[in-house]
């Protein structure tokens, strides 16, 4: 009796190890190639034509440094004679050649990126709508140079007063913008490639 128990617990640990072992693999496998989403994010709001060079740097080498996920955000701006829902296509155009800037430079760091396309009608009410509908540990912004576009001092402040987390303000140089990159597809693909942004509201009409 005690030598048919043992040959029973041979079997189930051979067949154990069968179905585990190559589980494990595959699932370590998955996250040293950044298949799966990582727990932590950072988020990276930014205006059209103020795609800071040295804040984009800080937020991929912090979230290098964590095992990150950076959470873009391209915040579009809606006028008010308009509804918030209407699509946006010229904004949106401007948008993706800007997140694939981001996603090749982002490449090169190993850093996994998770884009969005958010609306509001000024920079601070899209702002307000990305933290009440993002999740995320951190907040890195580009502060506004003397004559360029940008988050304020105010915004700074409004931000340190509406949200948790951390909140890091970079203040860039007066030639510091990244150079977007035409609408047409750049034949280089990246290693670890994001989804296409994502826009809460949808796109593609008027704006």
């Amino acid at each position: 009796m005690t030598a048919v128990l043992l040959a029973v617990v041979v079997v189930l640990l051979i067949a154990l190890t069968v179905v585990v072992v190559p589980r494990l693999r595959q699932r370590t496998h998955g996250q040293s190639e950044g298949v799966e989403i990582t727990a932590t994010r950072i988020l990276f709001p930014f205006l059209a034509h103020a795609l800071s060079s040295r804040a984009l740097e800080a937020a991929l080498r912090l979230a290098r440094a964590e095992n990150a996920t950076l959470v873009p955000v391209f915040l579009a701006r809606v006028p008010l004679q308009l509804p918030l829902d209407t699509p946006l296509p010229r904004q949106c155009a401007l948008a993706i050649p800007m997140h694939e800037a981001i996603e090749q430079r982002a490449a090169a760091f190993g850093v996994l990126v998770d884009a969005r396309i958010e609306r509001g009608r000024t920079p601070r009410h899209a702002l307000r709508q990305t933290i009440a509908h993002e999740r995320f540990d951190r907040i890195i912004i580009a502060a506004a140079t003397a004559d360029g576009p940008g988050f304020g001092a105010d915004d700074a402040a409004w931000l340190l007063e509406h949200t948790t987390g951390e909140i890091i303000v970079l203040r860039p140089g007066q030639d510091d913008q990244i150079a977007v990159p035409s609408p047409k597809r750049s034949p280089f693909r990246p290693r670890r490639r994001s989804r296409q942004p994502r826009e809460r509201t949808g796109s593609g009409g008027a704006g």
